[in-house]
């Protein structure tokens, strides 16, 4: 029996990555993508990040002004993470199973939080673009949709997760809609529900950037301008500040992490 189900996992395994090997010769082919040449020009592409891409004493000059932007960036990513998540809060509360006012607006929900969740952020920025101009508003309001979609979600299941019981009793004793929320729900969600809101943050400060070369705001719009100027050292003193910048909130956030969880 052990022998039959080794070699059954064996053939599934061997079918998966011909399947894979397959489909990835074919999109090949079809994209006119030419794996050969790709790593014959290696090389040269490394050679060109080393001439062009470093910091030199002239691009130091500009480091105030790009770390203003970096700031903005930071503080637009926190704001729409966070206004974005109180939102999804309310709409998870009505979508979730173990909280919901009654079906229609638990479908309703969830059926929000999937559209809203899989529109990426790229075309949110567009669309919001012919509305509200370049500007950070429309910055903001393309991270807070994309936030606001997935958050929920998140949330959502989150609150499935909890122990039903606890909220069974507090039913069972007559305590309001409010209380059973307060008392039973919110305590033992609330720290998985920090991990993906500061989650977030990470990936709205990553997002922000191309974002900002789509609306003219922060960051990305100082790595646009200067990328099209062909100032590939201040470019460089960009990306590595925005690196540095996201490793710093990730370190952060699994500290907190570690703590609340």
């Amino acid at each position: 029996m052990t022998i039959h189900a080794y070699k059954k996992s064996k053939k599934q395994l061997t079918i998966f990555f011909v399947t894979l090997i397959g489909i990835t010769l074919l999109s090949a082919k079809l994209t006119n993508f030419n794996f050969l040449h790709g790593i014959q020009t290696l090389p040269k592409a490394i050679g060109w990040m080393f001439s062009n891409l470093y910091i030199s004493a002239q691009s130091l000059e500009k480091f105030p002004s790009v770390l203003e932007k970096l700031v903005e960036t930071i503080f637009l990513s926190i704001t729409s993470t966070t206004t974005a998540a109180v939102v999804a809060m309310f709409l998870a509360l009505m979508g979730s199973q173990t909280t919901k006012v009654n079906n229609f607006f638990a479908s309703l929900s969830r059926i929000i939080a999937s559209v809203y969740r899989n529109i990426p952020i790229v075309a949110w920025a567009l669309i919001l673009l012919l509305s509200f101009g370049q500007n950070a508003l429309t910055g903001y309001f393309a991270l807070f949709l994309a936030t606001f979609g997935f958050l929920t979600r998140a949330f959502i299941e989150t609150i499935d997760e909890t122990s039903s019981s606890s909220v069974e009793a507090l039913r069972a004793s007559g305590a309001t809609y409010f209380q059973m929320v307060a008392k039973a729900v919110m305590p033992e969600c609330s720290p998985q529900m920090i991990s993906w809101i500061l989650y977030m943050i990470e990936t709205n400060i990553r997002s922000s950037t191309l974002v900002g070369i789509l609306t003219g705001t922060g960051i990305g719009f100082m790595f646009d301008l200067y990328y099209k100027s062909m100032n590939y050292n201040v470019v460089s003193l960009i990306t590595i500040s925005i690196v540095v910048v996201v490793i710093g909130i990730e370190l952060i956030s699994n500290y907190v992490r570690r703590v609340i969880l």
